[in-house]
């Protein structure tokens, strides 16, 4: 199968994009930037609020489990608003949750802060893809590969810009963070044009009708158990590494960039040649084992892990993406929106109980328990492989679609 080439310098080259696709695209990297923004400050965090770490840590979880939540109601909002309106709905509640979390004057005020903040970003990052696809010139593989390095360089700057912001005050990465979506806001508000709107209204239920799907349903479980890992990592790592927000903010910039590099350029190259299940389950058990080493090492191995496991992040964040999208025969804006559902739970529930677990066992057991999770994600790939392998073949390395538009999940 011959797939278009979006470094090609024609039409469709990622170069060259109309202004809508360049402003939404940009917006799309301060979304992706405020999930590990307070990374590099939670200590500090803790400390000015005078709040343990397992409180601290519900900054992840209300962020997240609304998150979760919003993802049933982001297809029904944008099927009766548009794309653009949703998209500025979502960066309007950021830009305020964003700056009122800047003046909170106690953990449970930031908690909640958080939690509006993640409804925003929910309607945003939901909309984003297929508004970046809807306006862009020529093919959907630049756009899609334009819209995954969004993702990769906010994951990347966010730390880095939390660790910046945060050397000076904990409170102005978050109002650094709503300045920027402001600016996102705008330059939208200016440049991009309504899209069409779906022929078919989606409905409140239609996500969790579609996890019907055994297959589905299993890309789902799976995706549970690493995202427990994955958010372990993001969420209760800083902690461990006690370092100052300058030096986390550069462990996390570095574990972003590998993130970035192996989720675009990495992964569709292995998926070509071993197959996606064979990259996912050898991934998810590397992660297991790095997560036991990172546990269990000296202050030099832990920060050596914490950067090596954006690779394996990175591949399992695109071949997860791929067969969520192709594994049924939901609609792929449906079945995006059951599967996030799921994940995003373990998203949510992490980073409350991992600290949680350190204050009943010791620090080395949060990290355990997050390597059994990714190993546990394996083994329901391995045992519903049957239910996966056809899809799996049939997805091009890269990019599932449908009637030409691709549709991304993460």
């Amino acid at each position: 199968m011959q797939t278009e080439d979006p470094f090609d310098q024609g039409a469709g080259s990622i170069l060259r994009q109309p202004k809508a696709v360049w402003a939404t695209a940009g917006a799309s990297v301060v979304a992706f930037m405020g999930i590990g923004l307070v990374d590099p400050i939670l200590p500090s965090i803790a400390k000015g609020l005078e709040a343990t770490p397992s409180q601290v840590s519900l900054l992840f979880t209300s962020y997240f489990l609304i998150t979760a939540v919003a993802m049933l109601v982001t297809g029904f909002v944008s099927s009766r608003m548009g794309g653009r309106k949703t998209l500025l709905l979502g960066l309007a509640l950021v830009v305020v949750f964003a700056g009122l979390s800047g003046t909170s004057s106690s953990v449970g005020e930031l908690v909640g802060f958080r939690a509006g903040w993640g409804l925003g970003n929910a309607l945003f990052v939901s909309t984003a893809l297929a508004v970046i696809v809807g306006a862009a010139a020529g093919g959907s593989a630049a756009a899609i590969l334009l819209y995954e390095s969004a993702l990769g360089l906010g994951m990347a700057c966010g730390p880095l810009l939390g660790a910046l912001l945060g050397d000076a005050s904990w409170r102005y990465p978050f109002f650094g963070t709503a300045a920027l979506m402001a600016v996102g806001f705008v330059c939208i508000t200016a440049f991009l044009k309504e899209q069409p709107r779906p022929a078919r209204k989606t409905s409140l239920l239609d996500p969790v009708k579609a996890l019907g799907h055994g297959g589905l349903a299993s890309v789902a479980a799976s995706a549970f158990f690493y995202n427990y890992a994955f958010f372990t990592i993001l969420a209760f790592t800083p902690f461990v590494l006690n370092m100052t927000p300058y030096k986390s903010g550069a462990v996390f910039f570095a574990w972003g960039l590998l993130l970035a590099v192996f989720s675009v350029l990495v992964a569709p190259r292995l998926q070509e040649r071993f197959g996606s299940l064979k990259v996912l389950g050898a991934s998810l058990v590397l992660l297991a084992a790095d997560l036991l080493v990172l546990g269990y090492g000296d202050h030099t191995a832990a920060i050596v892990c914490t950067i090596v496991s954006g690779a394996f992040i990175g591949m399992n964040n695109t071949v997860y993406t791929e067969l969520a999208l192709g594994v049924s025969d939901a609609p792929r804006p449906v079945a995006s929106a059951g599967y996030n559902f799921v994940r995003w739970f373990a998203a949510a529930a992490a980073p409350y109980l991992a600290p949680k677990i350190e204050e009943w066992s010791d620090i080395h057991i949060p990290f355990v328990v997050a390597a059994a999770a990714a190993v546990i994600g394996a083994v329901v790939v391995w045992l519903r492989r049957s239910a996966l392998t056809h899809e799996a073949e049939e997805l091009a390395p890269g990019h599932a679609t449908e009637d030409g538009v691709t549709v991304f999940a993460d």
